[in-house]
């Protein structure tokens, strides 16, 4: 017999993905998936700019897709979440939570009053003073709009989770080697590290895609759409040569800076860490060449994300939709795997 019904609902820049699945005696089962378009500029960097926008493509959603359950788990991504390692006080669950902002106070960049805390405990303490985890701080405004947006559409938030923790429950190899996943979104990118599930940095870029398109319309003074259309045929291929070639490379630099930068902070300082893998997700990781220009500058192997790799069967009827945003799934995949956890 399976389980209740979960769905891990991931609302980025350009589209709406919602994973439905219960879990059996062999493992989770993807029962339905749906996609939904997004307006342009309704969610910006991770931040819904127009909550109405959201609202009515969350009823869409779910008029053309018959999923059974309207409780979701929320996926968050906004490059102002704060993810740091420290110790606080090891005390029952509740009180941590009750005692949290007292502790972390000093290290917020935003007041208590307008920040979502929790903790990630990376350690069993046992009697110990402290405990050793992750601070997680995200702006509770731009939180509650998004949850307020989805309730807005009928539909009921069971938990909201960081993005980068659901990518890393999905797509991450457990085989003791330090491992970076990178998702690139349309305009935001996520880098999580971890080392055999634990995480190591996390960091959300706010760079992405639509990013890349928008500085190569620019240099050629094309539109948007044709700038696209380049980006996809010619990317970064090394044997490219042209204007093109090179406009695509250098609107793609910065975003390869920041994830450059993200392996020099895990060489820097008392931790010495050496990624050996990147695993790359997401539709902006889907740019022709985009994994050999990794490979070649940051010296690791690079590989895409398996999204379906901890799930033990799709239904038939899922096959068809989740190919269509195989690529951008693991979000809301691990959404799923944690809520059914």
């Amino acid at each position: 017999m399976t389980a209740a019904t979960t769905i891990g609902l991931d609302i980025g820049s350009a589209s709406i993905r919602a994973v439905e699945a219960s879990r059996s005696k062999g493992g989770m089962i993807i029962t339905n998936v749906g996609q939904a378009l997004m307006p342009h500029g309704a969610v910006r960097g991770g931040v819904i700019q127009d909550d109405r926008a959201v609202t009515a493509a969350l009823r869409q959603l779910w008029g053309t897709t018959r999923f059974r359950s309207r409780r979701v788990t929320l996926g968050v991504s906004n490059p102002q979440v704060m993810v740091r390692e420290m110790q606080v006080a090891n005390v029952p669950h509740r009180e941590l939570h009750a005692s949290l902002a007292y502790q972390v106070r000093d290290l917020l960049p935003l007041p208590v009053d307008k920040t979502v805390l929790d903790f990630y405990p990376l350690e069993d303490p046992g009697r110990n003073p402290n405990v050793r985890g992750l601070l997680i701080a995200a702006p509770k405004e731009a939180i509650l709009t998004a949850v307020h947006a989805v309730e807005r559409a009928g539909l009921s938030v069971e938990r909201v989770d960081l993005a980068s923790f659901a990518l890393l429950r999905a797509g991450s190899w457990m085989d003791g080697s330090v491992e970076a996943i990178v998702d690139i979104g349309a305009q935001t990118a996520s880098v999580v590290v971890h080392a055999n599930g634990e995480p190591i940095i996390v960091r959300t870029i706010p760079r992405g895609g639509a990013e890349i398109t928008e500085a190569i319309a620019g240099r050629l003074e094309i539109s948007v759409n044709e700038a696209e259309n380049l980006k996809r045929r010619v990317g970064l291929r090394p044997d490219e040569e042209s204007e093109t070639a090179q406009a695509i490379q250098d609107a793609t630099r910065p975003l390869l800076n920041e994830i450059r930068n993200s392996f020099a902070y895990l060489t820097s300082g008392d931790r010495q860490v050496q990624v050996r893998r990147l695993v790359l997700s997401g539709g902006g990781a889907l740019l022709p060449g985009l994994a050999d220009s990794l490979r070649a500058q940051l010296n690791v192997e690079v590989s895409y994300v398996d999204a379906l790799m901890r799930v033990h069967r799709l239904h038939r009827r899922t096959y068809e939709g989740i190919d269509r945003f195989r690529p951008s799934a693991g979000v809301s995949v691990g959404l799923t795997l944690g809520a059914a956890a």
